[in-house]
């Protein structure tokens, strides 16, 4: 069963989104990383960095129920992640850091996540997954093309999911479950 840190209120809205949930010692190599990439903008706090899987969004409290009940499915064993490329995406004008390769168990992760979105009546959005870690919001400037990581080693199998903000709006994050155990 997942480890429920804090049950969800009944008859309001919940922003949430099922992450890889990093230890301290990660959520430490990445504020590094953070601090020394050029672009401008703002640092995430150390305490919201993650690898969202699947991004469900504004959701019924039923429908948080239904993804506690079903993240025991997301289980998995230790998926060793090597961060080594950053990046930035113009749009949300944020920019991040990712690995160059993904691994298989990654994918299967990813996707067994947005099933478990599909089989709790939760459609969301069928963008191609880009694998990564935000690291700046409003970053002017695409950090990619001169700037060269030390790579972040991650073996993780710590699954969670978020709730950011309060009654559908963005804000603090809080973790509502969470799986498996950080891996050393």
């Amino acid at each position: 069963m997942p480890e429920e840190t804090e049950p969800p209120d009944q008859g309001r809205q919940h922003r949430v989104f099922i992450a890889l949930w990093p230890e301290a010692a990660v959520r430490d190599q990445l504020v590094r990383v953070a601090r020394r990439l050029p672009g401008g903008g703002r640092m995430v706090p150390p305490g919201h960095l993650h690898l969202t899987l699947a991004f469900p969004g504004n959701v019924p409290t039923d429908r948080v129920d239904c993804l506690v009940a079903g993240l025991d499915r997301l289980r998995t064993r230790p998926i060793p992640l090597v961060l080594d490329r950053v990046g930035h995406f113009s749009g949300a004008r944020v920019a991040w850091i990712g690995p160059s390769r993904v691994p298989a168990a990654l994918q299967r992760l990813a996707g067994a996540a947005h099933q478990l979105c599909a089989d709790c009546d939760i459609e969301i959005e069928g963008r191609r997954f880009v694998p990564h870690v935000t690291l700046r919001r409003g970053a002017t400037v695409p950090a990619a093309r001169h700037f060269h990581p030390v790579p972040v080693r991650w073996c993780t199998n710590s699954v969670a999911l978020i709730e950011s903000g309060d009654n559908g709006r963005p804000g603090p994050y809080r973790v509502v479950a969470r799986v498996g155990r950080f891996a050393r």
